[in-house]
């Protein structure tokens, strides 16, 4: 395989870690934890999640699947390299 795929991956693995960083630090905290900690566990929802939560549950998904896959490519792209 040429080295541009593995560039091609490491890039978007980069892009895929930031990008997951902050799609988690969006997150709203569930209450309990460290978030509650600092003043984040002072307002609740009472109707439950809201569409914008559920679509950056599923984004965080997609991304970390993307991520996940980056991962094992270049997993492979080194193993074929190696041998």
């Amino acid at each position: 395989m040429p080295i541009a795929f593995a560039y091609t991956l490491i890039v978007l693995l980069i892009i895929t870690s930031i990008l997951l960083t902050l799609l988690i630090l969006l997150h709203r905290g569930k209450g309990g934890g460290m978030s509650s900690m600092f003043g984040g566990g002072v307002t609740s929802s009472l109707s439950g999640s809201s569409v914008a939560e559920k679509n950056l549950d599923r984004y965080t998904v997609l991304v970390g699947i993307i991520w996940f896959a980056c991962i094992v490519g270049l997993g492979f792209w080194l193993k074929v390299q190696i041998a």
